[in-house]
């Protein structure tokens, strides 16, 4: 039997895939002392995004053949090292690209409406005239520009564009022609994008070519009374220049499902202000897309033990190391 770490509970639901096949070992054998004691039998990981996977990690399962994670980002593996140690490292990237989706919209919705806002007056009992002193905002016709134009930026902007708005996008990887298929004019550069979009959205992976995508200088170059949406991953904004950019009102507001580091430090001027929605990196989780997830995640890992090429391989030179 083929012995599978679980970096979370693995949920009752999920046990049934592995019957007969393997043993899930982890989090319940784990004490607070010791909370990776059963990884050396492991030869299947179920990553979360909770623990970095290097190679100091990896060395600690001398049986590991797979590492397969619940969601699309891969930020926290250490690629190189799991290629060199003949580790393969699979995805789910269709698990949340619905629900992150719907997620960015809501969050969109949530700023341009003001509801934080209307809200916090509401539990205060400010006697306000809400007629004359709201000043929530219509989507339809206003631009969205989606920066990734990947199956969640996709997904983004052909609900925004059923909303009634104008979607640009920049991805140096999708093509004008698909791009225009999808009703969205693709824009040269991120700069240009953001110098014409009322609102900004987020979609793009975390490497060292994209942390602070977003830094002071290019909010600089954002509309006055723009919006920025990230449901994405934190770093790919610098949260100072962030918080300097809302103080001074140049950006109207912003909703923010990642942070850097996460979880945020309670004292983030971010997490306390009216015109920012946080969630607590949520936008993939719901009933529907866990479900995708687990399947996912465990499916993939199991054919890599019984020798099958998974659908996800995210490091496809390994393969030939392991059949």
């Amino acid at each position: 039997m083929f012995r599978v770490w679980f970096e979370r509970a693995v949920p009752p639901a999920y046990t049934a895939m592995l019957e007969g096949v393997a043993l899930a070992i982890g989090p319940a054998s784990a004490t607070p002392a010791s909370p990776l004691m059963a990884l050396p039998e492991a030869q299947a990981i179920i990553a979360a995004s909770r623990i970095r996977y290097d190679g100091a990690l990896m060395d600690q399962a001398p049986l590991l053949r797979v590492i397969s994670r619940t969601g699309i980002g891969f930020d926290n593996i250490a690629i190189a090292d799991a290629t060199a140690r003949g580790i393969a490292v699979c995805n789910a990237p269709d698990g949340p690209t619905i629900s992150t989706a719907e997620h960015t919209i809501t969050l969109m919705l949530a700023v341009a409406k003001e509801l934080k806002q209307v809200e916090g007056a509401m539990q205060r009992r400010e006697k306000k005239d809400f007629f004359n002193d709201h000043n929530g905002l219509e989507l339809y016709g206003l631009r969205l520009g989606v920066v990734g134009l990947g199956r969640i930026g996709s997904h983004v902007a052909k609900v925004a564009l059923a909303l009634g708005m104008e979607v640009v996008a920049f991805d140096p990887y999708i093509s004008s022609e698909r791009a225009l298929g999808m009703g969205v004019e693709m824009l040269p550069t991120v700069e240009e994008l953001l110098r014409t979009a009322d609102i900004v959205s987020l979609h793009m992976p975390l490497t060292p070519a994209t942390r602070h995508l977003i830094n002071g200088a290019r909010l600089a170059q954002m509309k006055t009374g723009a919006i920025l949406i990230n449901a994405a991953r934190g770093g790919l904004v610098d949260e100072t220049a962030l918080i300097e950019a809302l103080e001074s009102g140049h950006i109207r507001g912003a909703g923010l499902d990642v942070f850097d580091p996460e979880p945020p430090h309670p004292d983030n001027p971010l997490l306390h202000r009216e015109n920012v929605v946080a969630t607590p990196h949520i936008a993939g989780v719901t009933t529907a897309s866990k479900d995708r997830l687990w399947r996912t995640a465990i499916t993939q890992a199991l054919q890599v033990l019984r020798g099958a090429r998974p659908a996800h391989l995210v490091n496809p030179e390994v393969w030939s190391r392991i059949v």
